[in-house]
């Protein structure tokens, strides 16, 4: 089995082959100036076909802007496609560094063989992205779950896959937690004692419940517990894993109980204190 990959840096991305024992049989670099937007990488459908249009620094240059439209449009994007292609032309007529004719030749045609590599391995994640949103929707606790900030159909499809929907499988919050990794471990041995997050549990879990407080962020009530575990003192990995605990303890309360997640009940606002007015 061979496997693509891709591997960015600030200003540039490496496209790489590798075999089963993970000896590399080919890697490219690839400038990344064309495509550092937001939300747009060189996994893009754009990126994909503009690459595979133009694998060359010649190539790009002598893209007329119809060609660069009629790619773009092809690739699915529908919007702003005039602004993309008034964008890419002046970075793909810059002067580049070359190699010789037929080194950079050679170089496009592996750069080629990459992109195809890369096109079918992102086509196949997003046909398995579909099946698994449609198999998701058709739970029963899906609705549970989206009601959660940050869970959408795909973070949701993995976290009920690892958690499962057997009622008896955890029998309280802090057997989930447990499995999840959020919650911490104690080690206690003599007159030691040494608490630390763990390291042993659900690794799939835990990858997928930094993806959903990581989208959860955007949430003014979840952004404002962040920031003040950062002020406490906790590192950005320990305040996003005490927002994955308390949350993972309110998926396990509202599916027990049937009921959606209520952002309310899950962080209260703090009462204030009345102010002391001096006699």
């Amino acid at each position: 089995m061979i496997t693509c990959g891709t591997d960015w840096a600030e200003d540039h991305h490496d496209v790489a082959l590798a075999d089963e024992s993970g000896k590399l049989l080919a890697k490219r670099w690839i400038g990344d100036a064309a495509f550092q937007v937001k939300g747009v990488g060189l996994d893009s459908r754009e990126a994909r076909a503009v690459l595979a249009a133009a694998p060359e620094p010649a190539a790009a240059a002598r893209l007329s802007a119809p060609r660069l439209r009629s790619v773009l449009r092809k690739a699915g994007r529908q919007r702003y496609i005039d602004s993309w292609v008034e964008r890419l032309r002046p970075i793909f007529a810059a002067e580049q560094l070359h190699q010789l004719p037929a080194v950079e030749q050679a170089m496009g045609r592996q750069t080629l063989a990459l992109v195809s590599q890369l096109d079918a391995a992102c086509r196949a994640a997003d046909d398995l992205a579909e099946a698994a949103a449609a198999a998701f929707a058709a739970h029963p606790d899906a609705e549970i779950l989206i009601s959660f900030p940050g869970i959408g159909p795909v973070t949701g499809a993995r976290v009920l896959a690892e958690i499962g929907d057997d009622r008896a499988r955890f029998r309280d919050a802090r057997g989930l937690k447990a499995y999840a990794g959020s919650v911490p471990v104690t080690i206690a041995s003599g007159k030691s004692l040494v608490v630390r997050n763990r390291k042993v549990k659900n690794q799939r879990l835990a990858a997928a419940g930094y993806l959903w407080i990581f989208g959860a962020l955007p949430s003014p009530v979840i952004k404002e517990h962040y920031d003040r575990r950062r002020a406490a003192g906790d590192r950005h990995a320990a305040a996003m894993r005490n927002l994955f605990n308390r949350l993972l303890g309110c998926l396990h309360h509202c599916l027990q109980t049937g009921q959606p997640f209520d952002l309310d009940k899950a962080f209260p606002t703090p009462a204030l204190q009345p102010e002391v007015v001096a006699a």
